[in-house]
């Protein structure tokens, strides 16, 4: 690792960067710019897409390699955070794993980001919780099967969410106890929520299982903010951290002029 700054490897969030093309040709615009490993948050409308709607998704991923993928999260655009601890919805959480699962197999991800849900008008956030963790444990043991981890992940921007911080999403791992589900820690959430984010390093990096970065305020591109990224990584990788940062801000003013910070060489991995 250099002296100064960090080596970990970077991997472009594909359902937020290149939106200046559609969602099937952004792999291909990602592997032009010279990356060699994507992620993506649901890429489908409904937890159980069309056949040839996956089909035509792993298709598009020729060159790449999909690192992560979301579980189906209800519609985000209204304000949906997932289904893991959604009563009513179980259904879809469950056809959601398998296509999952599906695609993991036909593309060697394996890793997948189940976004907790939102507090519910009228239930009892104790019983959500007991669904989360019923949901959690049935994913983690298929995960396991195929030798892949979920990430858990705090989020800002939602206030029914109940995950804000590190240590609020350690607890509920604490309390699941599977080696396979992890903290996903990004940056941008966990700053706009106020965190430690030093802590990530001292006190957090056992239970890391992945890295998502974007500066804040904004949730642009490195060096529109305040936050110090390079610090923060080069701190979680001296720490031991040696997986992947994920790519997931809002490029300003498009993705390729918003790239500049990240050299092509850094855009890749072997």
């Amino acid at each position: 690792m250099p002296e100064e700054g960090h080596s970990l490897p970077y991997v472009a969030n594909l359902s937020i960067l290149f939106k200046e093309v559609p969602l099937l040709e952004r792999a291909a615009a990602a592997r032009d710019a010279g990356f060699t490993d994507v992620e993506y948050w649901w890429p489908f409308d409904s937890a159980v897409p069309a056949r040839d709607e996956v089909d035509a998704f792993v298709k598009s991923l020729d060159g790449v390699r999909l690192r992560g993928l979301n579980f189906y999260a209800g519609d985000m655009a209204a304000g949906d955070r997932g289904l893991v601890s959604w009563i009513g919805r179980e259904a879809e959480f469950a056809d959601s794993l398998v296509v999952a699962l599906g695609i993991a197999e036909r593309t060697g991800c394996r890793s997948f980001n189940a976004l907790y849900g939102n507090r519910l008008d009228g239930e009892d956030p104790a019983k959500q919780d007991d669904l989360a963790r019923v949901h959690l444990d049935q994913a983690a043991d298929a995960a396991a099967r195929i030798g892949a981890q979920l990430v858990l992940e705090p989020l800002s921007g939602a206030d029914r969410y109940p995950l804000k911080t590190a240590a609020d999403a350690v607890a509920v791992l604490d309390d699941l106890g599977r080696d396979n589900v992890r903290l996903l820690a990004d940056l941008y959430h966990l700053a706009v929520n106020s965190d430690d984010l030093d802590a990530l390093a001292t006190r957090h990096i056992a239970r890391i299982g992945h890295v998502q970065i974007a500066d804040a305020p904004g949730r642009h591109q490195p060096g529109t903010g305040s936050l110090d990224i390079d610090g923060h990584l080069a701190k979680l990788q001296n720490a031991g951290y040696a997986g992947f940062v994920g790519i997931e801000y809002v490029p300003e003013p498009d993705t390729g002029t918003s790239l500049a910070w990240l050299p092509k060489t850094r855009r890749g991995r072997a």
